[in-house]
């Protein structure tokens, strides 16, 4: 049976791709009213790779992020409760935690953006209350709810004379506005040069976790190397960041002296888990900002997100939205075209 009742069904906005920025990205526009529909082949994606850290405070510290980055990384976080609230996302946690290492330096990194922050020198501990996360499962799953989602491949893409028209595995769509949330995949068949060249300024960068069932901590606890989060009922180890690494095959060395890492960062002696580990790969872009903007009529990207993806999520979203409704660019600093 066909898919949908007419042969080329027509959406206001169709967004390739079902990550953390495709979806947010559905959601707000569906909140604005607009027919959406999200085009992606299933299986597990970078995004459900990923420990789902809604973290600037941390993020900024540990990268040494200028305090430009730091505002954006600040109103993305800010977007947050009113997108999760909206949403049915379950956003938590009110601490994060740095143990060992150069935590002096990270507390002096918070202290010059403004990051609220405690610092303990003696236990060589720093704690911020500005950081949050989700879990990454339950926040697909209700951002997904209520969209239409097509189970497909998209496979080229046309400009036509109302918009664009998608053709995929499932057949052929149409839609006034295109949304490439396509990860660190390759540029679809048919783009415009521009188009092309923006999707070839992302570089994969490999993630790996570990799913524990069991509860090591009740917030997050980072340390050179190594992270524990709370992951639902249970917890996730991480994470790697492997440049230009694309194998979605767990290392199995890497893995290993990630879980080091973690029992140091706990101070606890290791102990038998039992780990699920998984590898993702997610795209940054050269400054590693995110791309968020129309990039010809029509035609927009939501890409790059490095390891902020669930962070950026609400902002790339609005950002979308806004240039489908011909708004002012919001946040300049993520245009594409400033690669191009």
């Amino acid at each position: 049976m066909p898919l949908f009742n007419s042969p080329e069904p027509s959406f206001d906005a169709l967004i390739i791709g079902a990550g953390a920025l495709g979806l947010c990205a559905a959601a707000e526009l569906r909140r604005r009213g607009r027919r959406v529909a999200v085009v992606d082949p299933g299986g597990v994606n970078a995004s459900a790779v990923a420990a789902g850290m809604i973290a600037p405070a941390m993020e900024c510290a540990i990268d040494g992020l200028s305090p430009e980055t730091a505002q954006v990384l600040r109103r993305a976080r800010d977007l947050w409760p009113a997108f999760a609230e909206a949403t049915g996302v379950r956003l938590y946690g009110d601490q994060a935690e740095w143990r060992g290492g150069n935590v002096a330096e990270l507390a002096a990194r918070m202290a010059a953006l403004g990051f609220q922050h405690d610092y303990d020198d003696a236990s060589a501990r720093l704690t911020t209350r500005e950081d949050a996360k989700v879990d990454p499962p339950q926040a697909l799953m209700a951002l997904a709810q209520g969209l239409t989602v097509i189970a497909a491949r998209a496979l080229r893409a046309s400009p036509d004379g109302q918009g664009w028209r998608v053709e995929t595995t499932a057949g052929a769509l149409r839609a006034e506005h295109l949304i490439l949330a396509t990860g660190s995949g390759s540029a679809l068949d048919g783009l415009p040069p521009a188009a092309r060249a923006t999707v070839a300024c992302i570089t994969p960068i490999r993630g790996q976790i570990g799913l524990v069932k069991e509860k090591l901590v009740d917030h997050v606890v980072r340390g050179p190397g190594a992270y524990v989060a709370p992951m639902g009922e249970g917890s996730v180890i991480g994470a790697t960041m492997e440049p230009g690494e694309r194998s979605l095959i767990p290392d199995a060395a890497r893995c290993e002296a990630m879980l080091a890492a973690a029992w140091k960062a706990l101070g606890q002696a290791p102990r038998t888990l039992t780990i699920d580990w998984r590898a993702g790969v997610r795209g940054t872009t050269p400054d590693g900002l995110p791309m968020a903007g129309q990039i010809a009529p029509g035609l927009h990207v939501a890409l790059g997100p490095r390891r902020n993806g669930w962070l950026l999520g609400p902002l790339i979203g609005a950002v979308v939205a806004d240039t489908t409704e011909g708004r002012p660019v919001a946040e300049p600093a993520l245009h594409p075209s400033r690669f191009l």
